[in-house]
């Protein structure tokens, strides 16, 4: 059972929050600093969680295959690879060091 107490709070949660958005005036969303802070928001949160996804176990730090994966992919972008080529190059050297690492 609260089980579906948590996902009807979550519910509302985002329903008042998605209110909230639409309840702000104009005005302030016009702000030099609004629209900025509005476009590197998402590159910060996505920076975040990749970098999370990427170095965390739990509670501890690691480096391992992700991080290799994530470097290569950093290199594909810097060669100005395609994103499927970007992506591709991450998943094979990932799960290569996964397969020769066990």
């Amino acid at each position: 059972m609260n089980f579906w107490i948590a996902i009807g709070a979550t519910a509302v949660g985002c329903y008042v929050v998605k209110l909230a958005g639409l309840l702000v005036p104009a005005g302030i969303l016009e702000r030099p600093v609004v629209r900025r802070l509005a476009a590197l928001l998402p590159v910060a949160l996505l920076a975040a969680l990749t970098a999370q996804q990427t170095f965390a176990d739990g509670h501890a730090l690691v480096l391992d295959a992700r991080a290799a994966g994530l470097g290569a992919a950093a290199v594909a972008l810097l060669l100005r690879a395609p994103f499927l080529v970007v992506v591709g190059a991450a998943v094979v050297v990932t799960a290569g060091l996964r397969a020769v690492t066990g």
